[in-house]
């Protein structure tokens, strides 16, 4: 992971690649949005390959994105990774925490109810 943030840094330098440089969360917009659209065709393909690929452009684009936050001073990719990890552990009780659950039908209530406090918490 490391080498592709080098890699992606490199390309948004001064000496770095002119597209790279000139793009921005909107110029992105369309580029994440076929990119995801190659990868559920990959999957309904069950092309391994292809997957595989279409889960790195994926990766691309959200790696240029934290980048392009980051140099705005808005956040950095280590906060996205950390906030979704912390989001996966409050959503999932039954596994992080002991707390435990009698059906499936519980556990997606369970995980409404969870985002729903969530949303609420942000929007105060």
């Amino acid at each position: 992971m490391m080498e592709l943030i080098t890699t992606v840094k490199t390309l948004r330098s001064p000496d770095g690649c002119p597209w790279d440089r000139r793009q921005s969360p909107a110029s992105l917009i369309k580029y994440l949005k076929s990119e995801c659209e190659e990868l559920v065709s990959a999957i309904q393909n069950n092309d391994l390959d292809n997957i595989c690929e279409e889960l790195g452009d994926l990766f691309y684009i959200i790696v240029m994105l934290s980048e392009i936050y980051s140099e705005n001073d808005s956040f950095q990719l280590s906060d996205v990774i950390r906030t979704v990890n912390e989001k996966l552990i409050r959503r999932h009780p039954h596994v992080f925490a002991g707390q435990p659950f009698e059906s499936e039908e519980q556990l997606a209530a369970q995980w409404k109810a969870i985002k729903a406090l969530e949303k609420k918490k942000n929007t105060i």
